[in-house]
């Protein structure tokens, strides 16, 4: 499973959205799409995004902040 968080800085929903993942043990890569402009660009017009944080799941893309649909797709009960 690969899940890649894009991120800013000054998003504290980017932040929890971390945090979580962190929390759960779950290993995931970041991007930050203010120093990427290449991820920014595949944020808006691949994955059709426009908001950080947006998290991808192998083929599952969560826009926004979404912690329920994450615990889903990721099978996490708390």
């Amino acid at each position: 499973m690969k899940i890649t968080v894009y991120t800013q800085p000054d998003c504290p929903p980017c932040q929890v959205v971390k945090q979580f993942l962190t929390h759960h043990g779950i290993p995931f890569e970041q991007i930050d799409i203010s120093q990427d402009h290449h991820a920014r660009e595949y944020l808006v017009y691949e994955l059709q995004s426009f908001s950080t944080p947006t998290v991808t799941v192998d083929e599952h893309i969560v826009k926004g902040f979404d912690l329920q649909t994450l615990q889903q797709i990721l099978q996490i009960e708390d």
